[in-house]
């Protein structure tokens, strides 16, 4: 049986959150992902299921959030936009 990962998923999901978005939150969901699934399958160490998934919500967060502004982001560059074309017609 391999040893859990979930103390290492955990680390990329929560720094995922304070510092890099989805460089490291993309990577704790695939792994987190991947290691629930061997952790059900029996072939890997059961302790560490909680901070597995733990670590994955988090990483599933930050690229959430991640994209949420930069749809923000551009829906504001475009009413930006479309203000000042408003503006020099006037």
């Amino acid at each position: 049986m391999r040893p859990h990962r979930g103390t290492l998923i955990l680390v990329l999901g929560i720094l995922s959150l304070i510092v890099c978005g989805p460089l490291l939150g993309i990577p704790a969901w695939i792994m987190g992902r991947g290691d629930l699934k061997t952790i059900d399958a029996g072939q890997m160490d059961p302790a560490g299921r909680d901070l597995t998934k733990i670590g994955m919500i988090l990483g599933i967060l930050s690229t959430a959030f991640a994209i949420l502004a930069v749809v923000v982001f551009g829906i504001l560059l475009m009413l930006g936009a479309l203000g000042a074309a408003g503006a020099s017609l006037r």
